[in-house]
């Protein structure tokens, strides 16, 4: 009976096993191996494998043929540090040779590029640096298949010549380096075989050179993150074999034209994110048939909606974020869009309702149609959509929100809920019966006018990381309840009524306590689209676990004072009380929290001294206790050399250099712990040290000016 394919596979294994346990390495491919060896700065133990036995075709990471000459070089992750030795180029059978993911410098020999054996070179995620050379051999054709040099440190002009003598080439990857000048388009002059070639995360400038068209087996052209500029050349749409086609963050711009982009019907990943393109989504986008992500976020385009986007029937995803579109979504028909999974459209013109047709894609996770003119009532339709996991339907005109929680309460997999900017002083519901959201990590509801109290009904969201509720108009306490959250990491109540102390339930947050505290491990998945916080764009994030530990209370009613106990949250970024009632003095706690960043206090009824052990806060940045009644001298030291009197002002007790009011001798503010003779003592020697350079008089009074008023 004949072998099957597996078992002839399993065959031809085991005797190249055996062959390789019977015939031992070349003698001079071995010194070839231990010259390799040597100039390595550190080896990570392959030198004990190496150096300990005879035969190298038994040494860890070598492959050797039948008859003993070795065809591949396999040490990935192995922690080698040093440069690459030229003489692996003398290993005359080496087919395969990767070295990727180590921590190799130095530049790439020029004998293994001209190699006449090596198909497979791979030396991506090192240090590799330096311009990578044209070669100048005269040998008209070298082997080489597939080059990945990406993430590395090159520099330099890409070579342009070079490719020319691969005809066998396939594959380049020399993203991730700092490459300079043009993309060269002679990957596609005598390259029958050329599919791939991913520049993306470089310094690439210039246009995209012409003669791309001629590139008939591309199948993959990734240029992303570049600056090249000027428009798409009517040649690239004549690689008619392109599956991928992604130049996102760069500066391109014109018009996509209709007419060349269905020649491209193979593409099946379209990325012109983060550009400058403006006019309309051409029609023929419904020719691309096998389309599966289609990115155009962040341009200028205009215009509607084309109808034809619902024929991309295998389409996943579709980002159109940021740009000028308008119209009703009613124009599309996404009834037929089964495999959608995540559909982008904020930040645009988009009015009307969310269309009926939306609730036929069953298998939507991500749902994002913020930041438009949509208004209308929530359907009970939304509940079909089981698979959604993040809905951004914030800034929007939508109304009714009790009966809009009830609806979204039964998508069970909810993990982030952002509707905020919505139900205009509508009334917070405090039915208890909103009992779902058990997987929800992200809520915001903020930017409403809500009236109401902060509901019970929030404390049943066991898994909640991020609660936003600011610039509403909710009043009451805050509940003791909110320290059963054991997850909940940034809280923003700021800008709202709420009246009372301080409650120390806050106080024994796990996640603010410790930094060491990791969140939910069921959290969201890294999301599609960037989270926005704020009316301002500046705080992005892609995931609830990359959002930083935060308190802010500002701009309320609340009274007491600072509980002593807030030193206990140690793990707090920032912390925000302006705006409030609060008296009594600033707690010397505060100091406890060392990764403290921000810290703003402005604007309450606050007495006494700054603590001088603030200064020991080495991280803080923005520092802010104005308009309060403090009196004495701002500490001396640490943050505080770089804060503007701003943070200060309106608090005339105050006194420092930089402000109005300066301090006498005796209120001159010590550098914690220095006692305040050893401070004097330090001003005398300053005084000295001036005198003594022959500085004078000028510089004396300068420095009793500074410190002594």
């Amino acid at each position: 009976m004949p072998f099957s394919g597996l078992a002839a596979a399993a065959l031809l294994l085991l005797l190249l096993s055996m062959a390789n346990s019977t015939i031992a390495c070349l003698e001079q491919e071995k010194s070839s191996l231990l010259q390799f060896l040597a100039g390595l700065s550190h080896d990570n133990g392959i030198a004990m494998s190496w150096r300990n036995g005879i035969d190298c075709c038994a040494w860890e990471g070598i492959t050797c043929s039948e008859d003993g000459a070795i065809i591949e070089v396999y040490l990935v992750s192995k922690g080698l540090e040093g440069q690459i030795s030229p003489s692996l180029g003398e290993l005359r059978s080496l087919l395969y040779l990767n070295l990727s993911y180590n921590l190799l410098s130095g530049g790439l020999p020029e004998e293994l590029m001209s190699s006449g054996s090596i198909i497979v070179l791979d030396v991506s995620f090192n240090r590799l640096d330096r311009d990578l050379q044209e070669l100048n051999s005269s040998v008209s054709d070298w082997p080489l298949q597939v080059l990945n040099i990406s993430s590395n440190r090159f520099t330099g002009e890409f070579p342009s010549t070079t490719w020319e003598k691969m005809r066998s080439l396939v594959a380049i990857n020399a993203s991730n380096n700092s490459f300079t000048g043009q993309i060269p388009s002679s990957f596609c002059t005598g390259l029958p075989s050329f599919a791939m070639l991913d520049v993306s995360y470089n310094q690439f400038s210039g246009s995209i050179p012409p003669g791309i068209g001629k590139c008939t087996a591309l199948k993959v052209l990734k240029a992303g993150h570049n600056n090249i500029s000027g428009a798409l050349p009517d040649d690239l749409f004549h690689a008619t074999s392109l599956e991928c086609l992604s130049f996102p963050n760069n500066d391109l711009q014109g018009t996509i034209d209709g007419v060349l982009m269905r020649k491209l019907s193979n593409l099946v990943f379209l990325d012109l994110a983060w550009n400058r393109f403006s006019g309309t989504i051409p029609d023929s986008i419904g020719k691309l048939k096998r389309l599966q992500e289609f990115h155009m976020n962040n341009n200028n385009i205009s215009g509607e909606l084309p109808s034809s986007l619902g024929d991309c029937t295998n389409v996943i995803t579709i980002n159109l974020e940021n740009n000028k579109l308008a119209g009703e979504l009613s124009k599309v028909n996404f009834s037929n869009l089964h495999n959608l999974q995540a559909l982008g459209l904020s930040s645009n013109y988009f009015t009307g309702t969310i269309p009926d047709s939306i609730y036929s894609c069953s298998n939507l996770t991500w749902l994002r149609l913020s930041r438009n003119k949509l208004q209308g009532q929530l359907t009970e339709k939304l509940e079909i959509l089981k698979s959604l996991t993040f809905v951004s339907l914030s800034y929007n005109n939508f109304t009714n929100i009790t009966g809009s929680l009830h609806i979204l309460k039964s998508l069970r997999n909810l993990t982030t809920l952002l509707i905020g900017s919505n139900f205009i002083h509508e009334a917070m519901p405090e039915d208890e019966t909103i009992d779902g959201f058990e997987n929800l990590h992200v809520l915001a509801i903020n930017n409403c006018a809500l009236t109401g109290k902060i509901p019970n009904w929030l404390s049943k969201l066991k898994k909640l990381e991020l609660l936003l509720l600011h610039n509403n108009q909710l009043s009451g306490p805050i509940p003791t309840w909110i320290n059963s959250l054991n997850f909940l990491k940034y809280i923003d109540l700021s800008n709202n009524s709420l009246i009372g102390d301080i409650p120390t339930a806050l106080m024994e947050m796990p996640m603010l306590k410790s930094d060491k505290i990791e969140g939910h491990p069921d959290g969201p998945r890294v999301s599609p689209f960037t989270i926005y916080v704020g009316v301002s764009l500046c705080l992005q994030y892609r995931a609830a676990s990359a959002f930083p530990k935060m308190l802010n209370l500002g701009n309320n009613k609340l009274s007491g004072l600072i509980p002593v106990e807030i030193g206990q949250l140690k793990a707090l970024l920032s912390l925000n009380l302006s705006f409030n009632n609060l008296h009594g003095e600033i707690p010397q706690s505060i100091s406890d929290i060392k990764n403290l960043m921000g810290l703003d206090l402005s604007s309450n009824h606050l007495t006494g001294a700054i603590p001088s052990a603030l200064v020991n806060l080495h991280f803080l940045s923005e520092f802010n206790v104005s308009y309060n009644d403090l009196q004495g001298p701002v500490p001396i030291g640490g943050q505080f050399s770089t804060f503007p009197s701003s943070s200060f002002a309106g608090n005339p007790k105050l006194c420092s250099p930089m402000l109005v009011q300066h301090c006498n001798l005796a209120e001159a503010a010590p550098t914690s712990p220095t006692s305040t003779k050893q401070y004097i003592d330090k001003v005398v020697f300053a005084i000295g040290f001036g005198v003594f350079f022959g500085i004078g008089v000028l510089y004396d009074q300068t420095i009793i000016s500074r410190y002594f008023g």
